[in-house]
């Protein structure tokens, strides 16, 4: 698709918008890639059948964005208008009113092509209950968030809800949450096999087994530094996680060294949560669970995303829905955890009937947590990179509609939400809980309410400053390999983090 920015009386930085205008095309028309040409747009436009021209002309007291928008179906001419004087503001202030009107503008001519509206209206991220988030913070009734999110935004009065309702929890969050403290998260990067949905990054255990234990050792390391790092900071943790890969593909031997370097290194007083996301059921053993029972582990994620056995298998997903069923049961006998569940809608062979057995199967067991997650084509993938005849957009649809309705009907709630790049239908990830078993480390991960302190394989540090809304993020090495490689420089890195840390507390 072509685009071009322009403008006969505003001097801006176009190429700084052109991440948010590819956003609201990818989000509009999937599989489309942006051209940017050269030359200014013809005089006449007959002839273009997939462009889009963004005009920005300042009135004396209106500004006017628009996006004129050609597809094979006809034109349409997007605009939006927001007072002048906002183009006087600060720079930082100017690229974000400038950038909204951008995608709404996009998004009105868009989806007059279209013929219908997106889920999600004219949002494009990650977080899209940041906003009625802020909102009522600062003081607005969830019914005033819920009308911005659906006039200004022109989300959908399901989806506006449903943001509504998370902020909620995420508000409640934010005031539980204490300016010295601070998240843990653990990255172990192994898998007894690659699913064909998933991206991340992570070492089949048969492939690298010689490199489990130095991590592990390599692991130990990094926590004892993150200690120092926290000593010297006055703070203390809150909440911990371990995800991957799949961290039960470790032994309990394993895990009784990494939580024992826990309890003598890190200022866990205040913990109040700690996460194992255990995953699949071909790695969870009673021996596993005695050690996480005997450490304080109290959630632990236990995650078919089908309970159907041809889906599975076509997933590469070598467990059975009785393999479930046996590894839930294990988890309940092993000690007072708390457990979260994954189903996934829209995954190959799969429909809504079928979604619909699995949930019920799910719910039959009782966990205290239940995410379901839109089916995303991830880069990397093995189902990107092959892909499969999935369920069509309407049929996912289905799927979340009566998973909504049944997890509404028995008592749980949506907590926490949010989406991802290639999702199908443009839909989102919702996590459920029954009332008092929120998870405190997914609100505040996912809403960015706190400093998150990452260590192991592909964690991702981010440090956040509660007054300003900055973030900086520090990435560690996703290979087992070159985590090893750079553990002398990330045991450092984390001593050099004193400063940045001790400002977030001070902010």
């Amino acid at each position: 698709m072509k685009l071009w920015l322009t403008s006969d009386n505003v001097d801006w930085n176009t190429e700084r918008y052109h991440y948010a205008a590819e956003q609201m095309m990818l989000t509009l028309f999937p599989g489309e890639r942006p051209e940017y040409p050269a030359s200014p747009p013809p005089q006449s436009m007959v002839q273009e059948k997939n462009a889009v021209i963004f005009t920005l002309h300042r009135g004396k007291k209106l500004t006017n964005m628009s996006a004129l928008v050609f597809r094979e179906n006809g034109w349409y001419n997007g605009v939006v208008r927001f007072p002048s004087e906002k183009l006087d503001e600060a720079p930082e202030a100017v690229y974000h009113t400038v950038q909204r009107s951008l995608k709404q503008a996009f998004y009105n001519a868009g989806s007059a092509l279209l013929g219908h509206d997106l889920p999600w209206g004219s949002l494009t991220g990650v977080r899209p209950t940041k906003l009625p988030t802020k909102a009522i913070w600062e003081g607005a009734s969830p019914a005033r968030a819920r009308r911005e999110l659906e006039k200004t935004y022109r989300v959908s009065p399901l989806r506006a809800g449903l943001a509504v309702d998370c902020a909620q929890h995420s508000v409640a969050a934010k005031r539980a949450l204490q300016r010295d403290e601070v998240s843990l998260y653990i990255g172990i990067p192994f898998c007894p096999s690659r699913c064909i949905y998933c991206s991340f990054v992570s070492a089949a255990v048969e492939k690298c087994l010689p490199l489990v234990e130095p991590f592990v050792e390599g692991l130990c390391r990094e926590i004892a530094a993150v200690g120092e790092l926290l000593k010297a900071t006055g703070q203390v943790i809150r909440t911990v996680y371990i995800g991957g890969g799949t961290p039960t593909t470790l032994s309990p031997e394993q895990f009784e060294r990494i939580f024992s370097a826990m309890e003598v290194c890190l200022p866990l007083a205040r913990l109040s949560e700690f996460t194992v996301e255990a995953g699949r059921p071909d790695t969870i053993t009673p021996k596993k669970l005695a050690v996480f029972a005997k450490h304080g582990v109290g959630r632990v994620s236990v995650n078919p995303q089908s309970m159907n056995d041809a889906v599975l298998e076509r997933m590469d997903r070598p467990h059975s829905g009785e393999d479930i069923r046996r590894a839930y049961a294990d988890v309940r006998r092993a000690g007072d955890f708390a457990v979260n569940m994954d189903l996934i809608a829209g995954l190959p062979g799969d429909s809504p009937e079928g979604f619909a057995r699995s949930l019920r199967e799910v719910l039959k067991m009782g966990p205290e947590n239940i995410t379901v997650h839109t089916l995303a084509l991830k880069k990397g993938s093995q189902l990107m990179e092959h892909p499969e005849a999935l369920p069509s957009d309407g049929e996912v649809a289905a799927m979340l509609d009566a998973a909504w309705e049944a997890l509404r009907q028995v008592g749980y709630v949506p907590y926490y939400l949010y989406r991802q790049k290639y999702m199908s239908g443009s839909f989102e990830n919702v996590g459920w809980t029954k009332p008092e078993f929120e998870s405190l480390y997914n609100i505040a991960m996912m809403e960015e309410l706190h400093s998150i302190i990452a260590l192991g394989g592909g964690g991702v540090t981010k440090l956040f400053w509660p007054k300003t809304g900055k973030i900086e993020r520090f990435a560690n090495p996703k290979y087992p390999q070159e985590y090893l490689r750079d553990i002398d420089v990330l045991c450092q890195k984390k001593e050099e983090l004193v400063p940045q840390l001790l400002e977030t507390k001070g902010d």
